[in-house]
């Protein structure tokens, strides 16, 4: 069966920092590079930002706009400048592209997630390289992917791949900033998300005034893509050739390994797919229940609530400190929950009125974060 390959490269790669023009020379070797891999019977899909700093260098914008209706209008304008720039491009290596825009929307509704996963498979059944993006004109700010870091790592859940490349300024992860502490140490390989919280490594902000990521959003984008079974790796978007090196065993970049047990699909929707819509704090046995014992959340365990939220919705499951240890999709709404938290399964009927289930979040429809 042919791998698939998920490249996402950021703003801070496709554009001049100090103009946010194209890096047209990048962009070009990009191109080339997965249409090597084409050529080698990978299947590709690219990520890709870059609309809105395309959009600012067009409008002559001095900065990235904060407010989201100005932010959309522009990616309005970067959109098309960039699809035409890849369209020539590909073209020219008689490598067909699509566009496809995303929203938050299209990952939380079921329906519309199998969609979109049919959509792909048939688009790398044609041989056809995706070029995908939010929809920044579209995407109201609450359902935002938030970076294309954490859009990347979910449409490589999405498809099942097998790697996925996160290209971005710097050649890999190090202990701290490389541009700013010149002894930090390089890291090529993690083993699991944990370890770096051992390491203590440093993620830093946003690379460019042009990019919304940083390194956090790639370590939050290779927990995602681990979780599902996808090799990640971080490594420069100035040499994309490193792709098809990395691939064929050189130790470039920094690569996480895959859980050798991925969680399941539907899980995996429930814990990044979906918008958590509110909070439950629980005490320390619903704790240790839900993350040693693997059971379900009883009433009992539930100190106090967070947000509002109908029967179905997810939501997110924390310590009493805050610390969120799971996500779930609730059996009850915030009203029905106010009733019954800290109370036993049995007085559900009394309180209520009305014989509800045992379980706030059963443990089929709950995921450890």
């Amino acid at each position: 069966m042919n791998q698939i390959i998920v490249v996402k490269i950021g703003t801070s790669s496709l554009t001049r920092p100090e103009t946010g023009q194209l890096a047209l020379s990048t962009i070009a070797s990009l191109a080339e590079t997965l249409c090597n891999l084409r050529r080698n019977n990978y299947k590709v899909i690219l990520v890709s930002s870059g609309a809105v700093g395309v959009g600012c260098a067009r409008l002559r914008l001095s900065e990235r706009p904060k407010a989201i209706s100005v932010k959309q209008a522009v990616a309005a304008v970067g959109q098309g400048r960039l699809m035409r720039v890849y369209d020539d491009l590909f073209t020219s290596l008689q490598q067909p592209i699509a566009q496809v825009l995303l929203t938050r929307t299209d990952l939380v509704q079921r329906s519309r997630y199998l969609n979109v996963y049919n959509t792909f498979q048939e688009l790398l059944k044609l041989d056809v390289i995706p070029v995908v993006n939010e929809n920044d004109t579209v995407a109201v700010e609450e359902l935002k992917f938030g970076d294309n870091d954490t859009l990347s790592a979910l449409v490589a859940s999405l498809v099942h791949a097998d790697w996925l490349f996160l290209l971005t300024d710097v050649d890999r992860l190090y202990s701290a900033d490389p541009r700013s502490v010149p002894d930090a140490k390089p890291i090529s390989l993690v083993s699991s998300i944990e370890e770096l919280t051992k390491l203590q490594v440093e993620t830093g902000s946003s690379g460019s005034q042009w990019g919304t990521g940083g390194m956090a959003t790639k370590i939050s984008a290779a927990r995602i893509a681990t979780a599902a079974g996808v090799r990640t790796v971080i490594t420069e978007g100035k040499q994309p050739d490193n792709i098809q090196k990395i691939i064929q065993g050189e130790a470039i970049g920094t690569q996480f390994e895959p859980q050798p047990e991925p969680t399941s699909a539907r899980k995996r929707w429930i814990a990044y797919g979906l918008v958590p819509e509110g909070k439950l704090y629980l005490d320390a046995g619903a704790v240790v229940a839900i993350s040693v014992g693997g059971k379900s959340l009883l009433p009992a365990g539930i100190t106090s609530i967070e947000g509002q939220f109908q029967q179905d919705e997810a939501v997110q499951l924390c310590d009493r400190d805050g610390k969120e240890i799971a996500r779930g999709l609730v059996n009850y709404s915030s009203s029905e929950l106010e009733k019954i938290r800290g109370r036993r399964s049995s007085q559900i009927q009394e309180v209520l009125g009305y014989q509800g289930v045992e379980t706030v979040v059963h443990r089929d429809n709950l995921v450890l974060i």
